[in-house]
């Protein structure tokens, strides 16, 4: 169905910084949908997935620092989102007067990260913890985590929560990110660069949290951190729909745009001035005491990295200067072998240089747990080429008794910890837009108002927004995986 636009409209499209002809034909999927990832094997340690000892892994992080010295590396941490999902549990709580969950939420409260903070701002209204606890008082005690008289944590980014709990002091999530970083984010200058993604809402908050965070932990670790942050652009907003594919219009008649999800933030990736990208999620950090193991694991995934990156280099090279020729069986079978691309022996030196000539990730993966979200799959496309890709469960046709079983077989799970190469052999930025599959994204219904909608996600920025990208997988320890998807999460480590 192709939608009709009056004047307003494109008026209204034109002044968010958004393509007219990009708007409408993203709309187009609301009719056609998405197609179905044609997964054809799991990504397992036989076959996509490699796994290290741990002495192998010490041994290859030796020259960590030294390989890492003439390269500018940044860690991206995606934070835009507010933590009101986080807290889902709190709400039904209050929702349904629940008194057994609310005294059995009550009786772990000493135990989180938040405990003081909560204490202090209870008393300032008049209220003592202790004794609303003993009262039972849970309703009381929620608000004041909640709304704005207390935490305000519902309006809150996820950084700016307490995550864990130490003996003389507790962290945000975004403080923990800091102390990582300055553990194996600089290349021997003493600098650790960082990028925060942010929601306009909460930039100043967070820049004046930064402010009285950075002198603490450039002292102790005898470093400088460089931190830049940007917003995911309102350009990148996706239409709305009526559930009858219908633009979907707010309470002025206006056209309704919701955020494209972190599938946008290719966009803000490719703005960063770096060589090496580390990827992560600001939920997924770990307490000091137990980073080691993750330290060790940064540092494989890096190396691994850099290792691929001088071998393409190396081909790509002599592809350029006229000798690709004696290398293209050995060209065909690294392919192959590193990221499960089945070229066929027969096919040009220029085709190898487009598959070899591609941004370059390093994935970790942990064995499956049970935990929902995507996995590493061998995808064959529309053009009957292969690859390792990082497949959504949305993404795949369970309906279909072949993919299903594709799926059951699969033994591993995506933490979003990603190492990425960004620029090419001659060391110039790859365009990453060039190297994203437009054909692929998420609808979901949502609401407005109590009014039922459509909405649209572009390509996930670690599925279909690296899907050109040449992708190689690590095992990892799961313990390495450390989400806060719910308010309880945070006990785990604590």
């Amino acid at each position: 169905m192709k939608i009709t636009l009056n004047k307003k409209d494109l008026q209204q499209i034109e002044q968010r910084g958004s393509n007219v002809e990009e708007v409408i034909e993203r709309f187009s999927y609301y009719t056609s949908g998405f197609d179905f990832m044609n997964i054809v094997k799991p990504a397992t340690l036989q076959n996509g997935i490699h796994r290290f000892s741990e002495e192998e892994v010490l041994n290859i992080t030796l020259n960590y620092q030294h390989l890492l010295k003439e390269r500018k590396i940044v860690k991206f941490v995606p934070a835009s989102g507010a933590a009101s999902r986080m807290f889902k549990e709190l709400f039904e709580i209050m929702d349904n007067n629940d008194d057994q969950k609310g005294a059995d939420f009550i009786s772990k409260l000493q135990k989180f990260a938040f405990y003081e903070d909560l204490q202090k701002t209870m008393l300032q209204n008049g209220y003592h913890l202790e004794e609303e606890s003993k009262k039972l008082n849970y309703k009381l005690i929620i608000d004041f985590i909640l709304n704005e008289k207390g935490l305000n944590y519902k309006n809150l980014p996820k950084a700016l929560i307490q995550f864990h709990r130490y003996d003389d002091h507790n962290r945000l999530a975004l403080e923990e990110h800091l102390v990582e970083a300055a553990m194996y984010g600089n290349n021997g200058d003493g600098i650790c660069r960082l990028h925060f993604t942010l929601s306009p809402a909460h930039v100043n908050l967070f820049k004046n949290t930064l402010n009285q965070l950075i002198p603490i932990h450039e002292k102790r670790f005898n470093v400088s951190f460089d931190i830049s942050t940007s917003i995911q652009s309102q350009a990148t907003d996706t239409l709305a729909a009526t559930l009858r594919n219908e633009p979907f219009r707010d309470e002025n008649a206006l056209l309704l745009f919701r955020q494209g999800g972190h599938g946008a933030l290719i966009k803000n990736l490719q703005n960063i001035d770096a060589d090496i990208v580390f990827i992560k999620n600001i939920d997924n950090v770990s307490s000091e005491q137990q980073f080691c193991r993750t330290l060790n694991y940064k540092k494989l995934l890096a190396v691994i990295l850099i290792s691929l990156k001088e071998k393409i280099d190396y081909y790509l090279t002599h592809i350029e200067q006229g000798e690709g020729a004696s290398l293209q069986a050995e060209i065909i079978q690294f392919l192959n072998t590193t990221f499960c691309q089945e070229v066929a022996v027969k096919v040009s030196i220029d085709l190898l240089f487009n598959l070899l000539n591609r941004p370059l990730r390093v994935c970790g993966m942990v064995k499956n747990e049970g935990e929902p979200g995507g996995g590493p799959f061998i995808v064959k496309n529309a053009n009957n080429d292969y690859s390792l890709q990082i497949v959504e469960s949305a993404q795949i046709d369970l309906k279909n008794p072949e993919k299903r079983a594709i799926v059951d077989l699969s033994t591993h799970f995506n933490p979003v910890d990603l190492v990425c190469y960004v620029k090419d052999f001659k060391g110039k930025h790859f365009d990453l837009e060039q190297f994203i599959d437009p054909y692929t994204g998420f609808i979901s219904e949502k609401s407005y108002q109590g009014r039922q909608l459509k909405a649209m996600e572009l390509p996930g920025l670690w599925n279909g927004s690296m899907a050109f990208w040449n992708t190689f997988f690590i095992e990892v320890p799961l313990e390495t995986f450390n989400p806060v998807k719910t308010i309880f999460d945070l006990l785990k480590h604590n």
